[in-house]
């Protein structure tokens, strides 16, 4: 397996190997921290770290002490200082390889026999953004795609109703005592209304965005639901999907972009959006 040596270093095919997975991994942390302060204090650990492995590889055994010391106290101190970063690391993860909650690895792991599923029309959900958004009246509406959200519903009021364009205005409105909180749709139906939806700590959201964006990119981190929100203050659209938060979408970008999320091949139907 031997490849070449690097002056004191015997480097061979594993090594690259490993290297490179350490670079992915390192990158991938990069983009998670990415324009919190936290990634400062990574860096800057980083730094010491590399400055450990350079001094052992020299034979410098004082220096070599004085860092394993600082490292291993250092070590405890990143997960205390990290410790949202890697619960949102880790739900990221969980979401990637939920098991229990996936319909799809549940029928194959559970052999449950295949049912076909009602079809959800998005029409009536654009069409109600497109009112909410121009009357200036706030919305957050959760839609599910494979990942079993039981739990969230009942954390509201459930409804159990056929979904239409009039059913989420009502919903909605600033008179229903169900506009606080998430609308859940799935099958074709509402399921239920006033769910609390997880909240997202990320620092990176900018101070202007409210409680209902932070709910939407929260929700979308922790399941694979699309999360739509829409502002009462500018009656902007916003989307939330795969734990990333896209502000300022115009109607046909919404359409668009719930279109090809809910619509990728393996999934269950979810018609073609019309205007």
């Amino acid at each position: 397996m031997f490849l070449f040596r690097l002056g004191f270093l015997d480097v061979g095919w594993l090594d690259i190997l490993d290297i490179l997975l350490v670079a992915v991994l390192i990158y991938q942390i990069y983009n998670l921290l990415r324009g919190s302060v936290a990634s400062r204090v990574f860096i800057g650990y980083l730094l010491v770290y590399l400055l450990y492995l350079v001094v052992k590889a020299l034979g410098l055994n004082l220096l070599t002490t004085i860092l394993e010391y600082f490292i291993s106290v250092g070590a405890l101190a990143l997960i205390i200082i990290f410790q949202q970063e890697i619960r949102r690391f880790l739900l990221l993860i969980g979401k990637s390889t939920n098991v229990v909650n996936n319909r799809l690895m549940r029928r194959w792991l559970l052999r449950q026999p295949y049912l076909p599923e009602s079809v959800t029309p998005l029409k009536p959900i654009v069409d109600a953004c497109k009112t909410l958004s121009a009357e200036f009246s706030g919305g957050l509406i959760a839609i599910e795609r494979n990942d079993d959200l039981d739990k969230y519903i009942q954390t509201g009021e459930l409804i159990n109703a056929n979904l239409s364009k009039q059913l989420l205005l009502s919903i909605f409105s600033q008179y229903s005592p169900l506009h606080d909180g998430a609308v859940i749709i799935s099958n074709g139906r509402i399921l239920a209304a006033r769910c609390i939806l997880p909240v997202s700590d990320d620092d990176v959201l900018p101070p202007a965005l409210g409680f209902r964006h932070r709910a939407a990119l929260g929700m979308c981190e922790a399941t694979d639901a699309a999360v739509i929100a829409v502002s009462e203050e500018t009656g902007r659209l916003a989307l939330a999907i795969n734990g990333e938060l896209s502000t300022n979408l115009s109607l046909p970008e919404l359409e668009s972009r719930l279109d090809t999320y809910l619509n990728e091949p393996g999934l269950k139907p979810l018609g073609n959006i019309t205007s």
